[in-house]
């Protein structure tokens, strides 16, 4: 019966995501951004003028650009000079992902304060691209999105299952429950999933939504790939610091699979690791980026 019950619960969140069509509406600017950004003959002036008519888009990306974690060693002050030593394939990864981002920005309350999800999602995104390159992973960008559009499952349940992320957030803050088990429970499935199905509705790669709907639980996917064992180590890293974590992740376990793919031989390793990156996580919260 119980069974039943979670099947009818899944059946019914489907139908409501089937209906959350693509993308909110990008505004004028960010869809000529894209529209540039897939044109091989497009300049780097045309583009930086575009991108400067979105004062929110440029000042983002020049926030991304000078974060201590995104790791750039040259002050990045215009926009030109951010498109030509980020490059245009991160310029465009990092439109698309805020882009995103931004599409299921709801009103704070107390079940979701934007600005701590913002906080948690922007450190994950530029940390996954850090440890990345540290380890040495030729992944940066992707790790980027990665990183940010991680928990995109969970602006969605709060935006459109309200009454149920609601339940779900004061039974796992009231009773230490699991995050991923509640959500099964009242919706039948959890944020991973949601962010897999939206992930795939948008025609994201298939390693990105395959890490979306694994980075609680890298263990599990057959592929058990860097990207995914990197999203996780980051979201545990911030619990671990206790900089930038997300009130619903805490609590979250370590699924130590991900130290074998990673090449972390040790827990004494692991925890040296993650201590190394206390000053760059606190310089990076205190960045411009997060100060708005």
């Amino acid at each position: 019966m119980e069974d039943q019950l979670k099947q009818d619960r899944r059946r019914k969140s489907e139908i409501a995501l089937s209906n959350v069509y693509n993308l909110p509406a990008m505004s004028a600017t960010m869809l000529e951004v894209s529209k540039l950004l897939d044109d091989p003959s497009t300049n780097t002036a045309a583009l930086s003028r575009m991108i400067g008519k979105d004062q929110g888009l440029s000042t983002k990306i020049l926030s991304i650009a000078n974060s201590p974690l995104y790791g750039l060693t040259r002050k990045v002050s215009t926009i030109d000079f951010a498109i030509l030593i980020i490059g245009y394939q991160d310029i465009k990864n990092i439109v698309v992902a805020l882009t995103m981002v931004d599409s299921f920005k709801n009103k704070s309350d107390k079940y979701l304060d934007q600005k701590e999800f913002w906080v948690h999602s922007m450190l994950a995104g530029t940390a996954c691209k850090r440890v990345a390159e540290d380890l040495g992973f030729r992944i940066g960008s992707e790790a980027f999105v990665a990183g940010l559009l991680h928990d995109l499952g969970v602006p969605v349940m709060h935006k459109f299952f309200r009454n149920e992320f609601e339940l779900i957030s004061d039974e796992v803050r009231n009773q230490n429950a699991s995050l991923l088990e509640t959500e099964r429970k009242y919706l039948g499935l959890d944020h991973q999933e949601i962010g897999n199905f939206l992930a795939n509705k948008w025609h994201l790669p298939e390693h990105l939504s395959n890490c979306i709907l694994y980075h609680h639980v890298p263990g599990s996917s057959l592929e058990n790939d860097v990207l995914t064992s990197i999203v996780h180590l980051v979201d545990y890293m911030t619990q671990k610091l206790d900089i930038g974590t997300f009130y619903l992740d805490k609590g979250s376990a370590l699924d130590t699979s991900v130290l074998g793919t990673l090449g972390i031989s040790s827990e004494e390793e692991l925890n040296s690791f993650i201590e190394s990156y206390r000053e760059l996580f606190t310089n990076e919260v205190k960045s411009d980026l997060f100060i708005k």
